[in-house]
């Protein structure tokens, strides 16, 4: 980086020293990218005790500079901060310690990134975006663009968008100049206008498709492919949001033209993808997008 952080600044370190991640924050966080850390699984920090099970309504107050106002980095992305007192604050400086990655909020820094997961995805982005900087990760690359946008997750096979409420993992400043965010990316996330659709909001009642004699011959089929999917979205070590909608997808182009699939097994999948981080809501919108590419 390119400013080194002012540790006058910040009383707390003179006396107990700093972690390795809590010294790239504050860095980070010098240089502008409001920072959070993340556990083991790419996850935020649980909400603290003042907000646990959504008690204060998913909504915290927020301070001018886009820090969460409760005292532990709770509330993923809405907690990103560069405010190297609330960083390197007692209740942050344990988070640091247990920590296994650094985070940012890419929209907070007025920045968009494509989260590219393997190298299929990564040969179509070199044929179709426009050059930025990249930044290689663990399977493919994060291709990152000047400018903001709302943040969508399997806009394409093995493609994500990470800006506007959404976060992700810093793995270093990469190569190549940041270029502006081009429409072809912008694109990406406008879906064409779809008529309505029933979504598992409540999960009462069977999930039936078209209709027409159910092709399995035993329940022990359905619960078998069930408990596949919910291995598949259990053993996910990246891409969650991909994987989970395309785990959905593929049970209901299995199951979802006949009547036999009950909100007792959407309820296990909808289960299995929130013990990743998936939210109700995420679960919800995977699922009704998967319903309305499958046409049912």
């Amino acid at each position: 980086m390119t400013q080194p952080t002012d540790i006058r600044r910040v009383p707390a370190l003179l006396a107990g020293g700093m972690s390795e991640h809590m010294r790239a924050a504050l860095n980070l966080a010098a240089d502008g990218l409001p920072v959070l850390p993340l556990r083991r699984g790419k996850l935020p920090f649980g909400n603290c005790p003042s907000c646990v099970r959504n008690a204060c309504g998913g909504r915290p107050n927020m301070k001018a500079a886009g820090a969460c106002e409760c005292p532990s980095p709770c509330h993923a992305w809405a907690a990103a901060t560069t405010d190297p007192a609330v960083i390197a604050s007692p209740a942050w400086a344990s988070a640091w310690r247990q920590a296994a990655a650094v985070a940012y909020h890419p929209g907070g820094a007025g920045l968009t990134v494509v989260d590219l997961d393997d190298a299929t995805a990564i040969e179509w982005a070199r044929a179709t975006l426009p050059a930025t900087r990249t930044v290689p990760t663990t399977r493919g690359e994060h291709w990152i663009y000047r400018g903001t946008m709302p943040s969508a997750n399997a806009v394409r096979p093995g493609v994500d968008i990470k800006s506007l409420a959404a976060y992700a993992r810093w793995l270093g400043d990469g190569r190549g100049a940041t270029a502006s965010l081009p429409d072809a990316v912008r694109a990406l996330a406008v879906k064409e206008p779809a008529a309505p659709r029933r979504a598992p909001q409540s999960l009462t009642g069977p999930r039936r498709g078209r209709g027409g004699a159910c092709p399995h011959r035993t329940p022990t089929y359905l619960d078998r492919g069930v408990a596949m999917a919910v291995q598949r979205i259990t053993e996910a070590r990246s891409a969650v949001h991909a994987t989970v909608y395309r785990t959905f997808l593929a049970v209901l182009s299995t199951h979802g033209q006949c009547g036999c699939l009950t909100d007792a097994h959407v309820g296990r999948l909808f289960t299995a993808a929130q013990a990743k981080g998936e939210s109700a809501r995420h679960c919800t919108d995977a699922w009704t997008n998967a319903v309305t590419t499958l046409g049912l």
